[in-house]
């Protein structure tokens, strides 16, 4: 196997495509807060075919990290002793997968052990996009405030300004505070992560944290800094030991971070940044005024549907999406819940056909190729459900909508999260935003009471007597009949 480095990139097996780009003449013009896999798959290859382009140059990628420990070392040390570079594996559904190497990412700095370097790379010059995948729980905006909190002890420790910033918002705001005394302009802070007008909650939680800090650094972060409203898609699992040995032995690599992703991707970006941005529209990235019904699409459709089929799924002992889209019942209520529940109560975008697009994510959870895990879309369930169901459900109970569907995913929640299975078969889902106690609540509490936990407080399900007795039914019929039975009595009820 070849060792992936940037010494090695020009001796690369030739199946393989390597950047084009001289690495060694790019700028430091994106800092990126947490690189995970999706960041890896997504903006940071759509910025490696950017680099590519001429007079692109500007846009090479800094990826910051926020984890202390070992385990936040471990994976500084895996991108640094192969010089940030890494393979992706494209997977379409039918096919040969492809592999690409990716360059846009120049660096890695591990902010709890490198506070000063972060700082640094923040205030210069050369560095104009902040972008972010801090997860849809990150961002501590109050979903019924719109106020950022101040609660989070880490959050309070870098408003104090006792040492250095522990989280992303005590970062941003010092070196926004660092750039406004130096007189230079402010860089762009893009949300790339799955929530409802994601530029806006960024502002809300970035700004509001400024304030805090300072007033008059607050306004003027208010006044100067661009948070655009972006849309991201790109199917991309988790990777175990076990499928990074398989991605190695069909690369020929010796890739420490490997990853796969489905063949499909988007992004929507408002075009509105405080320094320049680079070419994004030359490389597929859809520059629109229309990210909030594409977003609105997305997370109802694509991240409703996922859990939709994770619930169910895990409790019959499934554990892959497309395994579950082989199932006898799984896809007829994934198909039910989106094509009568979600669907009329969407706007599409322009040109946008919402039949199409159902048909189209459908079709990419039957990706065998991708391996995606059902734990991975189940987990912080805490963070997804307001964002990817609490709108559907408050439009289901205001226009007097079938309850049973939605009332279903609800119950096979409340089981999920006791982690086994109906074989007795244990898995693991991390919910890192909620509370064991709401876990219970969940669980066993009376069905008016379960509802009434935080990430459903929005959606008025509690209030809702039919819904609270539809919980209550299938909750009792999982206990006590099992997933199987349920779902298809469930499917037999609502066929007509």
């Amino acid at each position: 196997m070849t060792e992936l480095n940037a010494s090695t990139l020009s001796q690369l097996p030739p199946q393989l495509a390597a950047p084009t780009y001289d690495r060694g003449r790019l700028k430091r013009g994106i800092a990126h807060f947490g690189v995970g896999n999706f960041h890896r798959a997504h903006q940071a290859y759509y910025i490696d075919r950017c680099l590519a382009l001429p007079g692109q140059q500007d846009w090479g990628i800094v990826g910051i990290g926020l984890s202390a420990g070992e385990r936040g070392r471990h994976k500084a040390a895996q991108f640094r002793a192969q010089d940030c570079l890494y393979s992706l594996t494209i997977a379409p559904p039918h096919g040969e997968s492809r592999v690409r190497v990716i360059g846009a990412q120049l660096d890695y700095l591990l902010a709890p052990e490198q506070p000063e370097q972060v700082l640094a790379l923040l205030a210069s010059p050369e560095l104009r996009i902040v972008t972010l995948t801090i997860t849809e729980g990150g961002y501590h905006v109050d979903p019924h405030t719109r106020a950022f909190r101040t609660d989070h002890p880490d959050v309070a420790h870098d408003l104090a300004g006792e040492g250095a910033p522990r989280t992303v918002f005590g970062f941003v705001a010092e070196a926004l505070a660092r750039r406004r005394a130096a007189g230079l302009k402010p860089f762009t802070v893009v949300s790339c992560d799955n929530l409802r007008h994601n530029g806006e909650v960024a502002r809300a939680a970035f700004v509001g944290f400024a304030r805090a800090r300072d007033a008059g650094l607050g306004d003027w972060v208010e006044a100067n800094v661009a948070f655009p409203n972006s849309l991201v898609d790109r199917i991309t699992p988790a990777v175990t030991a076990a499928d990074a040995r398989r991605l190695n032995a069909a690369s020929g690599l010796h890739d420490r971070v490997p990853l796969v992703a489905e063949e499909f991707t988007q992004w929507v970006i408002e075009d509105r940044f405080s320094d320049g941005r680079p070419a994004l529209e030359q490389v597929g990235v859809q520059i629109s005024d229309e990210v909030k019904l594409w977003e609105q699409v997305k997370v109802r459709v694509l991240n409703a549907g996922h859990l939709t089929l994770a619930y169910p799924s895990l409790l019959l002992g499934l554990r892959e999406v497309a395994e579950a889209m082989r199932d006898e019942h799984v896809p007829v209520l994934l198909e039910r819940f989106l094509g009568r529940d979600v669907l009329p109560l969407l706007q599409a975008p322009r040109g946008v056909d919402l039949q199409d697009y159902k048909d189209t994510v459908l079709e990419r959870f039957r990706n065998e190729a991708t391996h995606d895990q059902l734990t991975r879309i189940a987990s912080d369930s805490a963070s997804k459900v307001p964002v990817y169901l609490v709108a559907t459900f408050k439009q289901m109970l205001a226009g007097g909508a079938d309850r049973r569907i939605p009332a279903f995913l609800l119950a096979a929640w409340s089981r999920v999260l006791q982690g086994s299975d109906d074989n007795g078969e244990a898995f693991k889902v991390s919910e890192p935003h909620l509370r064991a106690s709401s876990r219970q609540q969940l669980a066993h509490a009376a069905a008016s009471e379960a509802l009434r936990i935080a990430p459903l407080r929005a959606s008025g399900v509690a209030g809702d007597a039919a819904f609270a007795a539809a919980f209550d039914r299938y909750r009792r019929a999982l206990e006590r009949d099992g997933t199987r039975a349920t779902l298809q009595a469930l499917l037999e009820e609502t066929s007509g």
